[in-house]
């Protein structure tokens, strides 16, 4: 039986934003499917393609994700491409509903023919339109005005996907360390989206099943990480997978969670 999506199918009327990347060594396992920090580092770079490029970025040029949701479907393999179609699902006045779909398109080199599964990749991001010192800023007028063709859900809120402590699912979760490097963080000065991937796959280790079939994927960015922070990471088992939260001073900065489809 296929496994699909619960992410919301794209609206006939939504215009897609579209661009292929290379994939490269670094961004797999050694199975030779991408990792969740190569789909976290993708999402990025068409989102900021897109903003470069669109003419709504010229009005508002920075952005912070809160949270992407990554349903694998069928893992993307190298070697070979991705193809991204992005569009947006959602609008409220300083944030964004936007949708991103992954596909791959296999090549053929010494590591692997072509002929293999595509895979696809679902996701969605949680985006707030911010200044450039990061507090959050309203959406111009006639960037919502046109994005409001697109879509079906013009006041989007926020409403968390993750477990917002261990407390919330276990009365002993496991607490690690979690070392800060110096090239983890942004412009912003923040931990990069990318580098939180690190820690989870770090506990998805210990559950090789999870991540070789059909999974969700959910980080939500709560609080900004800081070079001077000390971070430790909680983990639980939650729904037949994992949750993981990164605690700074006795506070919950971002949580994650991996569960089957």
């Amino acid at each position: 039986m296929p496994h699909t999506s619960t992410l919301a199918a794209r609206p006939p009327q939504a215009r897609t934003y579209e661009r292929t990347y290379r994939l490269r060594m670094e961004d797999v396992t050694p199975a030779m499917d991408v990792r969740h920090d190569a789909i976290a580092r993708l999402l990025q770079n068409i989102a900021m393609d897109m903003i470069d490029e669109s003419a709504w970025g010229k009005k508002n040029p920075f952005w912070i994700v809160r949270r992407n949701v990554i349903d694998v479907l069928e893992p993307i393999t190298w070697p070979g491409d991705v193809h991204i179609e992005r569009w947006c699902e959602a609008t409220s006045s300083r944030w964004v509903g936007m949708r991103q779909r992954l596909t791959g398109v296999p090549s053929a080199t010494g590591f692997a023919d072509a002929d293999r599964p595509a895979g696809l990749i679902e996701t969605s991001s949680f985006c707030i339109n911010v200044t450039r010192e990061g507090r959050p800023s309203r959406i111009d007028d006639e960037t919502i005005d046109d994005w409001n063709g697109d879509v079906t859900e013009t006041r989007l809120k926020w409403k968390s996907m993750t477990p917002a402590s261990p407390d919330a699912v276990t009365d002993a979760p496991e607490y690690t360390s979690f070392a800060l490097r110096t090239t983890d963080f942004d412009a912003y000065g923040h931990m990069n989206n990318v580098a939180y991937w690190h820690a989870v796959h770090a506990v998805l280790a210990r559950f090789p099943g999870l991540a070789a079939a059909p999974h969700r994927a959910v980080i939500e960015y709560l609080r900004p990480i800081t070079p001077r922070d000390e971070a430790t990471i909680a983990t639980a088992d939650y729904d037949g997978g994992l949750a993981l939260w990164f605690i700074v001073d006795d506070v919950v900065t971002t949580s994650v969670t991996v569960t089957p489809l």
